[in-house]
Formats: C-alpha cells, sequence, structure tokens
C-alpha cells in the first residue's frame, strides 16, 4: 500500500469514528463479566488514610505509601525539554493509575541530579512552599532515589517522598491477579525495600554485646544496653526470610507453565508474543485478534498476567498469541529480574508484535524503551512487526510518517478494526513454515500423529486407506524426526 492510499483510509477511518461518536456510539467495551472485574478494580482504589504496607515492617520503615494528594518533580538532565514534559505527563498517568490525585509538577534543569536531594536546594525551598500551598502529602520524584536522597528530601520538604520505582512497584502490588504475579510483585518490592529500612534514631540503634562493666573501657551501664537485635535488624531478617520463601515459591510455580510450554515445544506449536509500552493497547489487540476476553482498561499496567490463547493461520497451521506485561520507560530492574517468568513468553517466541501507540506524544521514544528491554531479556534477535496502534485517533500524516520510515510497521486500530487483516496476514506469512516434505501412512493406533501434522504442518492431501492415515503433508525438522522414529518415510 502506498502513502497516499494509507493517508486516505486513515481520513475516512477518522470520518467514520467521528460520525460513530456523534451518533451515539457503539458498545465497544468488554462483555457483562468482564465490566463487573473493571469496576471490581477501580473501586479498589486507596482511601485516604489507608496505607498498603505491611505493619509488621513499617515501624522501623516509616515509608507507608499514602498516594492521595501529591506534587510531582522531575530533574531534566538530557534530551529535549519535549522529552523531559513527556516523562513528567508520565508520571503524572503512573500516580492516577495508582490512585492519587496529582495537584503540580515541578521540573529542574541540571547536568546531574542532586546527590543529596535529587533536585537543588532552591528547588527544594520551592518544594516546599508548593507542597504547603496546595496541601499535598507525598512528593514523587521522577527517578529512583538512593536511601539518603530520600530521607534528607523527606526531612526538608516535611511529607512523605516516593520515587518513580516505588510507584510502579505500588501499581504492580495492586494489579497483580494471580498467585506466581502477587509473589513475583512482593519480591520485587522487598527486593527494594531491604537497603532503604531505617529507624527513629538511637533508640532503634544501640546494641551492646558482651558484658559492660561500670567502670571498664566502653561499658554505658545501666539502661545503656541494647536489647541484643534491633527492630531494624528483625525487619531485615524477616525480609529476606521471605524473599528467600518467595523465590522458592515462584520457582515452584514455574514448572506448571514450563510444562505448558513444553508442551507447545513438543507439538511445535510456534507462539507470537504481543509486547510494547505499558496502555499501548495490547490486550486490544489480543481480544481483536482471538476473541479472548481479556480485560481492557485506559491505565498503566492494566495487564500484569500473561494470556495465552491459541489459533490458527488460514492454511490451518495452529499458533499461539501470548499478551504480555507493558513496558515503560526506566523499568525498574526488581521488576525485570522479578518478571523474567513473563518476559519468557517474549524470549521463547517465534514472533514479536511490537504494538506501539500511534496517537502518543512520542512513539518512537516508546520504540527505543521496549526494544531495550527486549534486548536486555535476550530477545533482540526475534523477527518484529511493529504494530502502530490508535491510528484511528491520532495525526494521519504522523501515522503515515512512522509507517514510511519503520520497516516492518503496520498501521492498526485494535478498537475499530482497521488494518488487522494486513497484520493478521503480516504474521501468518512471518511465522516459521515447515519444511520437510512427507508421504506417510500413519496407523490408526497413532492419531497423536496425526493430530500433531495437522497443528503444525501443511496438508496437502489426506486419505484413509486399510492401514491406516496416508497424509501427504509439509512439516518440521522436530515432527519428521518423531514421525521417522516410528515409521518409516516412503
Amino acid at each position: 500500500m502506498s502513502s497516499e492510499e494509507l493517508y486516505l483510509e486513515l481520513l475516512r477511518e477518522n470520518e467514520r469514528l467521528r460520525n460513530q461518536i456523534s451518533d451515539g456510539g457503539e458498545d465497544l467495551g468488554n462483555d457483562e463479566k468482564f465490566q463487573l472485574e473493571l469496576e471490581e478494580r477501580r473501586s479498589l482504589r486507596r482511601v485516604v488514610g489507608i496505607s498498603t504496607e505491611l505493619e509488621d515492617v513499617s515501624i522501623a520503615e516509616n515509608r507507608q505509601l499514602r498516594l492521595e494528594r501529591v506534587v510531582l518533580v522531575g530533574v531534566w538532565t538530557e534530551g529535549s525539554s519535549t522529552d523531559a514534559e513527556n516523562s513528567l505527563r508520565e508520571l503524572a498517568a503512573l500516580a492516577e493509575t495508582a490512585g492519587s490525585e496529582v495537584l503540580e509538577g515541578l521540573m529542574q534543569r541540571r547536568d546531574k541530579p542532586d546527590s543529596a536531594t535529587f533536585i537543588g536546594s532552591g528547588k527544594v525551598s520551592e518544594l516546599r512552599q508548593v507542597v504547603a500551598q496546595t496541601g499535598a502529602d507525598t512528593v514523587i520524584c521522577d527517578g529512583e532515589l538512593s536511601p539518603s536522597q530520600l530521607r534528607q528530601l523527606e526531612d526538608k520538604v516535611k511529607v512523605k517522598v516516593v520515587d518513580r520505582t516505588a510507584l510502579i512497584l505500588d501499581i504492580f502490588a495492586q494489579h497483580a491477579k494471580s498467585r506466581e504475579g502477587k509473589a513475583q510483585v512482593e519480591l520485587a518490592q522487598m527486593s527494594y525495600l531491604l537497603p532503604r529500612l531505617r529507624g527513629w534514631g538511637d533508640s532503634l540503634s544501640r546494641q551492646v554485646g558482651g558484658r559492660a562493666g561500670a567502670g571498664g573501657a566502653g561499658g554505658v551501664g545501666i539502661g545503656g544496653r541494647g536489647p541484643g537485635e534491633t527492630k531494624i535488624e528483625v525487619d531485615r531478617r524477616r525480609i529476606r526470610d521471605r524473599m528467600a520463601k518467595l523465590r522458592k515459591d515462584i520457582k515452584e510455580m514455574k514448572v506448571a507453565r514450563e510444562t505448558k510450554r513444553q508442551e507447545r515445544d513438543r507439538n511445535t506449536i510456534p507462539s507470537v508474543a504481543i509486547a510494547g509500552y505499558t496502555n499501548a493497547g495490547k490486550s486490544s489487540l489480543l481480544n481483536r485478534l482471538t476473541g479472548a476476553g481479556v480485560l481492557v482498561e485506559n491505565a498503566l499496567f492494566a495487564t500484569l498476567d500473561p494470556t495465552t490463547r491459541r489459533t490458527q493461520t488460514g492454511d490451518g497451521r495452529v499458533y499461539t498469541f501470548t499478551d504480555t506485561v507493558g513496558f515503560v520507560r526506566h523499568l525498574p530492574h526488581q521488576l525485570v529480574d522479578a518478571f523474567k517468568s513473563t518476559l519468557e513468553e517474549v524470549e521463547g517466541a517465534a514472533l514479536i508484535v511490537h504494538v506501539v501507540d500511534g496517537s502518543h506524544p512520542d512513539p518512537r521514544e516508546q520504540i527505543r524503551a521496549v526494544r531495550e528491554v527486549i534486548d536486555e531479556i535476550g530477545a533482540g534477535a526475534i523477527p518484529e512487526i511493529i504494530a502502530i496502534n490508535k491510528s484511528d485517533i491520532a495525526d494521519p500524516d504522523l501515522i503515515v510518517e512512522l509507517v514510511r520510515s519503520i520497516p516492518g510497521s503496520i498501521a492498526i486500530s485494535a478498537q475499530s478494526g482497521f488494518g488487522i487483516e494486513r497484520l493478521v496476514a503480516a504474521i501468518e506469512a512471518a511465522l516459521p513454515h515447515p519444511k520437510i516434505e512427507i508421504t506417510v501412512t500413519v496407523p490408526y493406533s497413532r492419531g497423536d500423529l496425526v493430530y500433531a501434522i495437522h497443528e503444525s504442518g501443511e496438508i496437502f492431501s489426506e486419505e484413509y486407506v486399510d492401514e491406516g492415515t496416508l497424509i501427504h503433508a509439509l512439516v518440521n525438522e522436530k515432527l519428521a524426526a518423531k514421525i521417522n522414529d516410528v515409521i518409516l518415510l516412503k
């Protein structure tokens, strides 16, 4: 399709969408079951004054997340001012997804973040005034802060300070549904929390070992000896024990998922991973392609647990689609490590459908961030199709320019169905094709082989004879070897 033809198609799609909205629109949402699930999720937004922090570590930590009324703070160190503003807008979307109300956003231009307070002393004073004027209870910084930066900035602004990493972890904790997803999130939270535990002054840090005589050197006398193990040390030990148990549980939970993947590998069923930036429309695309009925919400990280659905090509080859967790700029390394199992679905795929939000202010930066994570998990060599989603609501000139400049990209709308046929055709063409031609009579007692040939092969002819099923087909190397072990190929 030429650029001119695509441009005209986009114009027609935009016009159709406008007419649909003016006529009252059609119901493009999920069915009743998933609407109830969506309402349930929204009903669990934070209540003012109620924290999600574990009580057994909150005394020493004193960092319960309360994200009701927040002020955002960013440091612009590189790139253009537009890049910095987009990053702060994304932080605002993350904060709103976590259930908070964003009151104000501040940005400071610096060569690098201040080592003591993230932002410079002048900006700290301005931030303290903004917090007092707006009545904010939390400051969220657009970056990962060290424990000392968090502590010193809190001491100066007199309200709780949360960094981008803690915010993303908190969103994941709210949205995780499966047992494995919850365990992975908790492990990531514990990894983040452990180095940031802190007590309340000397009362929690005095500890004297051995005997302290009244007149001995270094003796502190009655009342000066510690309890033997401080509260903060108890918390650290309990967190390490909990992390060890979580790692063990996650390892055990991987068995079932790996069994399913091995079954697909054994039957040589290729997998297509739907990856992309958070809120790009991956779940909507999976629903459009397979009718999966996955919960769709216009929020960041609406999907945390992978969903796999089987489908087949026009010529009968079976393959799977897997919806994966969304990526984001500066994804906390704790999450990359903890969600390795989820991202394995990308790593083991035959093809990646990389979904991009075409209506986003900076779709190219989204593509860069996603590819960075894909490379990090060792999946950079897997073939990729770029699906530029939400083309029906984006600027047609921008979509045409993206399609023209990004090789292998296709403009689509998972919501309206625009471009889906072209995308499906591209996916089917990119999937691996079987190359070994066989003509074999499969005994009726080996229906499993016939089933496997139907699932992953391309059948030219099939005939029932006295000895069994006579099949002429193309199959892959694995299946050909399996058949050869049972039947001598003709």
